[in-house]
């Protein structure tokens, strides 16, 4: 995986809008980057309510939440309408994305690892949180590590 103090590798994919989204655009602002196994089911699901939940915290912390999965722009569409999440979901159908970020597999390689990186205003990671089982944790400890970052 990354480490802390490295910079975060740029990249670019679809919104659930179509559009594209670039990491380096965010540059000055803190960005949450999560990468998650799937839309709607029950772990991911609590982990993107929690975000949009808290979603106000992390925007008064300077913060922009994303999220990252294999699954497709359709598939985005739907899980954002149905949640009313207020971020970005990104569709990395190829996966290509989270191997530059070497999110590794989890349960024996069968799905998609649960990692999220909280990167700083000048592009470098702050903070690595890995797992697949504690998804709403990546929410506390990632406001946790915020709070800790100049705004």
């Amino acid at each position: 995986m990354l480490q802390v103090g490295q910079p975060a590798p740029d990249f670019t994919l679809k919104t659930t809008t179509g559009d594209t989204f670039r990491l380096s655009a965010l540059r000055g602002r803190h960005v949450v980057l999560y990468f998650y196994p799937k839309d709607d089911t029950p772990g991911c699901t609590a982990q993107a309510c929690s975000f949009r939940d808290q979603y106000e915290d992390f925007k008064d912390l300077g913060a922009e939440v994303v999220g990252i999965s294999s699954d497709s722009e359709k598939s985005h569409q739907k899980f954002t309408a149905k949640h009313n999440l207020p971020f970005e979901l990104l569709a990395d159908e190829k996966g290509e994305v989270r191997k530059l970020y070497e999110v590794p597999r989890a349960l024996l390689g069968l799905l998609p690892g649960r990692v999220t990186y909280v990167i700083d205003k000048n592009g470098i990671i702050q903070y690595i949180f890995n797992s697949l089982s504690g998804a709403v944790d990546h929410v506390s400890k990632t406001k946790e590590v915020l709070e800790g970052l100049p705004a």
